[in-house]
């Protein structure tokens, strides 16, 4: 892509984490995001189609933007992210378009998974 086609496209998202081992440990567990490391607390990740990074030493909190992320194999996520250390927030719930359910992971940060089927 040229410049201009990156022009007012969320370009990297970056997680505040207590700890990047422990939350690069879950991301790669349940999502298997790649990671190159910047320092003990800064790491970037790669999800296939977006970057981002993940912070260390802050808190990570519930109420801001919202990171939703698709999975074909809903509760196979769902158990993976039980399984990980993170905490379900929202049940799996339909809405127009699918299901979907929000959790946290180990710092705090609150993220959702939907899906089609």
């Amino acid at each position: 892509m040229a410049q201009t086609d990156h022009d007012k496209r969320i370009d990297y998202i970056e997680f505040p984490v207590d700890d990047v081992g422990v939350a690069k440990t879950f991301y790669q567990t349940v999502f298997g995001w790649k990671f190159t490391d910047y320092g003990p607390d800064y790491s970037s990740f790669e999800d296939g189609r977006l970057t981002g990074g993940l912070h260390g030493g802050k808190t990570g909190s519930r109420g801001g933007a919202l990171v939703v992320i698709y999975a074909t194999a809903l509760e196979e996520v769902r158990d993976a992210v039980v399984f990980s250390g993170g905490k379900i927030v929202v049940e799996t719930h339909e809405f127009p378009g699918g299901r979907r359910f929000h959790f946290t992971d180990p710092s705090g940060n609150e993220l959702a998974v939907w899906s089609d089927v």
